[in-house]
């Protein structure tokens, strides 16, 4: 019964995720774009929902770091290493070149793949490729099963 309540809760917090995205109007490229474009057509209302995102992530790894264990699921990982590392700034600047080419990240997409975007479907494609070649070359396969 428990795992059941794992799995349900998950998907409820997934489904609150999406709607946050759509009614913040960050599964719209368009608006992605215009909040981009600080020369043109610029649209700061994504400030507050980005403002708003970083207060509940504040907040939610304040109640992760009195817990020993996570809400839901196994074990808690939480990233031990706080370097700028060469990868971490290349895939900072991969990340940020889709976003401003495409008007997705992948939660966002993924909102607007179930919505039935074709752009997003493009997207999605592209970043499961990524992903794939990422696993392939880029990864160490030592502990590969």
């Amino acid at each position: 019964m428990r795992k059941h309540f794992h799995l349900y809760s998950q998907y409820l917090i997934g489904v609150l995720f999406g709607l946050g995205l759509i009614i913040s109007g960050m599964s719209n490229p368009q608006k992605i774009l215009n909040f981009l474009d600080i020369t043109g057509n610029w649209d700061p209302s994504l400030i507050f929902v980005m403002g708003g995102a970083v207060i509940v992530g504040l907040g939610g790894f304040y109640l992760v770091s009195k817990r020993s264990e996570p809400f839901f699921g196994g074990a808690l990982h939480i990233p031990s290493r706080r370097d700028i590392s060469r990868p971490l700034v290349i895939g900072s600047l991969i990340f940020g070149a889709g976003w401003g080419i495409a008007g997705f990240c992948p939660g966002p997409a993924i909102v607007a793949l179930g919505a039935g975007h074709i752009k997003a479907l493009v997207f999605v494609l592209a970043m499961l490729a990524g992903m794939t070649l990422y696993k392939q070359f880029f990864t160490d396969h030592k502990n590969s099963v």
